[in-house]
């Protein structure tokens, strides 16, 4: 019953539908019902989302009063050390080692030794000559594999060893370690090797205040990486999505694009999930990741090309005030080539500190524009030197070694090395500064440049002695030593030293060199003096004055000093701080601790109001670190570089 049914339905409804189409195709019409629906215009209507982040960009001719930024959604992350520790031996004491009593870094020591198949691991620990340490190193931020980094080394509190001096650091591993109560220390991955000569204090004295010094060290650059860091963007919790992650890649890669080897666009940024972003770094950003991170926050979320010219009028305005000019030009940095006309509008000003910043962008931008300004930066404003050196670093033109060049002999030991250590990123096989490696250890410069006499050495990252004028030479009479066995003298009035090694189980070795100070150098290096021995003679000579130069230990540009701007018509300076120690670039390291007091700067610099204070408004007066550098020796600075309480993910404060 039910099929026939169905089947005149369909009937019907086959027979309705063919009167239908021919109604129509006669031109008949049909009135509609009328619904409340109909007369409402859908187009004009959608939905709002609660998170205003999500609209889209439908009016192309959309101008904002505020452009959304990615650094308000996003924080960087990967900037961070990561601490490393492990254990390992020092050998070639003097007889100043010792059998190491039992502990849990013996025990790990012992398992390591029997690891890497020594035998008689007990005997090897036992000898006079070698010394149980702890290492300890601190990863740095977007290291690559193979890249070197310092160590640092202690003798444990129980040890009965007294003396790291004239020790190799034999070769070890560095992981990370976490210590959990009631499970005791848990290992994780190897991040890198170690090993090296260990510097350390050589500093006269008693045996009881030199007694902490000497059980402390440091190996420059004895660190291996042996895999990679990267830099991430990580999305606020309440704005993580897919959808969002994608979004803020593509505007990064937008900005930030390099070329492979074949010819093929490479964005910089990838989203890997919906809350992280991976990012790698632009060549011309490697030496200056912090600058990196801070023009990535500021590119634009979400702009419009008609928004986007409002903005760079805007930009241009606060470009051209001291107070804002900073802030601008990073933000012109990230809006990219557009924004170069409007920088070069900043080299016109008559500050240096708007010229500086606007030179500054242009140079991460490709344009050397700006050189002018950099070089002026980097000779005249303390504040302004290290990111004046840090730009002029990238420059692919042969005017910015010929500034680099001149700065060689300027009247600072502060702005000599730092344009010697910019030159060594530029080209290290420039010919004023090519040096040589002695004892396949440390590198001599001789650099042949106008100045004053001065000697510079490194106590991190590079082991290097760098020496500005060829003529320096030692004056006699003189008697001093390069480590326990090399012993340098000289006669007065004579043009030669004597220079001679003693060892129990060596042969004796003895040779004439002249007084020039490249020349002894190169000799103890023969006779197998290594850094930290050639860095003893060096201070040594220098206190007992037989040196005939200037003698500086890490003479570097720092970051965080203040600026003070003098207005017109204005009797009262305004101080200003450029940087702090989370924006210091790279180059540099961030090799020591930035105290910002005056007395790594020649004297014409530290009463220098006008231009360029080096007096930390935060820290404590450079008087009590005088003090504390006299008591605890010249080389008792080398100290450990990482001591923040916390190694918690910097903010870039100057984009607040």
């Amino acid at each position: 019953m039910k099929k026939p049914m169905i089947c005149c339905w369909l009937v019907l409804f086959l027979i309705g539908g063919l009167w239908a189409s021919e109604a129509a195709a006669e031109g008949w019409s049909f009135p509609r019902p009328k619904s409340p629906f109909r007369s409402f215009d859908w187009k004009k209507f959608r939905f709002r989302s609660q998170n205003p982040e999500d609209e889209e960009d439908d009016n192309e001719f959309e101008t904002k009063a505020h452009t959304p930024l990615i650094g308000e959604y996003a924080v960087i992350a990967g900037r961070n050390l990561i601490a490393l520790h492990g254990v390992g031996v020092v050998t070639g004491l003097d007889g100043t080692g010792s059998d190491p009593p039992p502990s849990p870094y013996r025990t790990e020591l012992y398992d390591d030794m029997r690891r890497r198949g020594i035998n008689k691991p007990n005997q090897f620990l036992s000898k006079r000559s070698n010394a149980l340490v702890v290492v300890t190193a601190y990863l740095p931020p977007l290291v690559k594999k193979g890249d070197r980094f310092d160590v640092e080394i202690r003798l444990p509190g129980n040890s009965d060893a007294t003396n790291l001096n004239g020790g190799w650091l034999m070769e070890c591993s560095l992981m990370e370690k976490a210590f959990v109560p009631g499970r005791g220390p848990l290992k994780g991955d190897v991040y890198a090797r170690a090993k090296g000569p260990v510097l350390i204090s050589a500093e006269d004295g008693d045996a009881g205040a030199l007694a902490g010094v000497l059980r402390r060290g440091r190996v420059l650059g004895g660190g291996v990486a042996l895999q990679s860091r990267h830099m991430s963007l990580l999305l606020r919790n309440d704005f993580k999505s897919v959808r969002n992650s994608n979004r803020i890649a593509l505007r990064i890669g937008r900005r930030f694009f390099q070329y492979n080897e074949h010819g093929s666009k490479k964005e910089l940024a990838t989203a890997e999930t919906d809350q992280k972003i991976k990012l790698d770094i632009l060549d011309r950003y490697r030496d200056n990741f912090p600058r990196y991170s801070r023009v990535v926050r500021s590119i634009a979320f979400r702009e419009t090309e008609v928004a986007e010219r409002v903005r760079l009028q805007k930009l241009k305005k606060e470009l051209l005030v001291p107070e804002t000019s900073e802030r601008a030009a990073i933000r012109l940095e990230a809006i990219g080539l557009n924004a170069i006309p409007f920088l070069r509008e900043g080299l016109k000003s008559p500050l240096l500190e708007i010229r500086f910043h606007a030179a500054t962008a242009l140079a991460y931008l490709g344009k050397s524009d700006g050189l002018n300004a950099l070089a002026d930066a980097a000779s005249e404003e303390p504040a302004f030197r290290i990111f004046a050196f840090a730009a002029m670093s990238i420059i692919d033109d042969a005017e910015a070694n010929l500034k680099l060049h001149a700065l060689l002999s300027h009247e600072s030991a502060e702005t000599r090395y730092g344009a010697f250590r910019t030159l060594t990123t530029m080209d290290q096989q420039d010919p004023l500064i090519n040096g040589e490696k002695l004892g396949n250890e440390f590198m001599l410069h001789v650099l042949n440049v106008d100045g004053p006499p001065l000697i510079h050495l490194t106590s991190h990252k590079k082991a290097e002695v760098v020496l500005f004028g060829e003529e320096i030479s030692f004056t006699t009479p003189i008697a001093v030593q390069a480590g326990n066995h090399i012993r340098i003298m000289g006669q007065p009035g004579k043009d030669t030293l004597l220079i001679s090694r003693y060892q129990v189980g060596k042969p004796d070795r003895r040779a004439e060199v002249s007084r020039h100070v490249g020349d002894i150098i190169r000799q103890v290096s023969e006779f197998g003096a290594s850094y930290p021995d050639v860095a003893q003679m060096l201070f040594q000579a220098s206190r007992q004055g037989n040196l005939q130069a200037r003698l500086e230990l890490d003479t570097l540009p720092e970051s965080g000093r203040v600026y003070y701007r003098s207005r017109s018509g204005d009797k009262k300076e305004q101080p200003a701080r450029i940087g702090n120690s989370k924006t210091a670039p790279n180059l540099f390291g961030n090799e020591k601790k930035s105290n910002s007091n005056n007395r790594d700067l020649p004297a014409d610099e530290r009463n220098n109001r006008g231009k360029a204070s080096v007096a930390d408004i935060t820290d404590g007066g450079s008087e009590k670190n005088d003090a504390r550098s006299k008591k605890e020796g010249f080389f008792s600075k080398i100290r450990l570089p990482f001591q923040q309480a916390s190694f918690a993910e910097p903010r870039d404060l100057n984009d607040e």
